[in-house]
């Protein structure tokens, strides 16, 4: 798992280091030393600096282009230096490297842009010149190459009013989340990681890789059958949303990540419509009135009888008995719930009590319209600070928390996981049936584990990489939900043989 630290944490780490370790000077050069080594340089090369130890970093990167024969300028936005920038850069004029400052070039006589404007500390708005060469940048039809982080995209949230748009980006010291959320990867086309010797101060959040995931699936053995496995219930559905091939697709991606047996309870209404998409999995009528589903104890128990995990919400309106079902579930069971869709709608008109009582290990999985109605805050609001407001929540209500996005964030309200695997093809109907499905099978395998939180955050990596495979095999326009459930075993196989 790849280390992931907050801006803060990352300038607290920069400081202890530098008081305790290495000179901040040292750390300057092997930032610059890293951006080199990651890039194939030719052609002419401008280096656009701010007046942070971003420019720093450019200035000492220009020295390393001048001793090794690749022509470079400097371009200033502004005449001003941190202290260390200023050394690097008073280096660069002792050794005639061009430097002028800009006033409005298009770079078009340039074969790579270097962009050192603003550190991952940027916040607020690009001030008039930066937004003039911002602009000038991504317009220019170059390489770009960017310095940590790309300018104006925020450190902490990936969000951006303006920002550099990057073929590369040399992260330095450790990846933050600005990197990985929201529209970093809309702007950023290939990331990789420069470790310069600074060690966290305080325990990282972690990118979730396939290594991570083996033991999600221990080897099988010979002498065992599907309840060994799991049974599984999901529940969902209704006249309004009947969507039968959505309702297969969730109990079947259960089923390829490892559950025994899926029983997907549905109301009678709708039967008669699932049924011939169903082949592996059984179907458990639900009493229903009005297309919806209605309370029943004795069926509830039948639906849930011997299931080591439970979905719930897929499809299910809101004109049943949904919260009767929920909070009967949460409260004669203790196995693994995952919560979706109009489950998350229902828990939104509650005050949690009821989550935070019950025994089970609850998942809730929400996008970010249903996370704000969860939370009352605005889309806008969460956007500004995903990892907070997301830790904050699972932790005031002890849950386990799955933001959709771009990149997925998994939390308990103690740890962070990021899972970056996904793709634009999975915006469909019914991925999110996918996913829960998904979740449903590796927390049935997993029921026993006294950790719920990897096997979600596998369960995001695996939705994503089965995404990834499908949209290969199709193209990001055509793509449906069931593409990704036929790249399941792909994925897996990919996680098994890293």
């Amino acid at each position: 798992m790849k280390d992931v630290i907050s801006v803060n944490t990352m300038r607290e780490s920069d400081a202890y280091t530098i008081k305790n370790h290495v000179p901040s000077k040292e750390l300057m050069y092997r930032a610059a030393n890293g951006i080199y080594e990651s890039v194939t340089w030719h052609g002419k090369v401008a280096i656009v600096c701010g007046t942070g130890n971003n420019a720093g970093d450019g200035c000492a990167l220009a020295l390393l282009l001048n001793q090794n024969g690749i022509y470079c300028d400097i371009v200033l936005i502004k005449e001003k230096f941190s202290e260390d920038g200023l050394y690097y850069f008073n280096r660069c004029m002792e050794s005639a490297i061009p430097c002028l400052v800009y006033s409005g070039e298009d770079f078009s006589d340039y074969d790579i842009i270097v962009d050192c404007i603003f550190g991952t500390g940027f916040h607020g708005d690009v001030g008039d010149e930066e937004a003039k060469a911002i602009k000038a940048i991504n317009k220019s039809g170059k390489y770009v190459v960017c310095a940590d982080i790309n300018s104006g995209l925020n450190g902490d949230s990936g969000m951006a009013s303006l920002c550099i748009k990057s073929d590369i980006t040399v992260s330095i010291g450790t990846l933050k989340p600005g990197h990985l959320l929201n529209m970093a990867k809309d702007n950023i086309s290939k990331l990789v990681n420069c470790d310069i010797g600074i060690k966290p101060v305080s325990k990282p959040y972690g990118l979730i890789e396939a290594s991570d995931i083996k033991k999600i699936f221990p080897k099988r053995a010979n002498f065992s059958n599907k309840g060994t496995y799991g049974y599984i219930t999901l529940i969902g559905g209704s006249y309004e949303y009947s969507g039968a091939a959505k309702l297969a697709n969730l109990s079947l991606s259960a089923l390829k990540t490892g559950g025994g047996v899926v029983r997907l309870a549905v109301p009678r209404c709708i039967c008669d419509g699932v049924m011939p998409y169903l082949l592996e999995s059984t179907l458990f009528p639900l009493d229903d009135s009005d297309g919806a589903i209605r309370f029943s104890e004795k069926q509830i128990q039948g639906a849930m009888k011997n299931s080591k995990a439970v979905s719930i919400g897929m499809g299910m309106g809101e004109r049943g008995d949904n919260l009767k079902i929920i909070e009967y579930i949460l409260k004669n069971y203790e196995i693994p719930v995952i919560i979706d869709a109009d489950g998350l709608n229902t828990l939104a008109k509650t005050d949690m009590s009821l989550v935070r009582s019950t025994r089970c290990r609850v998942i809730l999985t929400p996008h970010l319209g249903e996370f704000s109605r969860l939370t009352g805050l605005t889309i806008e609001e969460i956007l500004k600070k995903p990892v907070e407001v997301s830790k904050k929540y699972a932790k005031e209500n002890s849950v386990i928390l799955l933001l959709k996005g771009p990149t997925t964030i998994i939390t308990d309200g103690e740890r962070v996981i990021f899972s970056d695997t996904g793709c634009p093809g999975m915006a469909t109907a019914g991925s999110g049936d996918v996913l829960s499905g998904i979740l449903a099978g590796i927390c049935s395998a997993n029921a026993c584990s006294n950790d719920m939180l990897p096997c979600v955050a596998a369960g995001a990596y695996i939705n994503g990489k089965a995404g990834e495979i499908a949209q290969k095999r199709t193209n990001y326009v055509s793509m449906v939900a069931s593409d990704t459930i036929n790249g399941i075993p792909e994925a897996i196989s990919e996680i098994l043989n890293s």
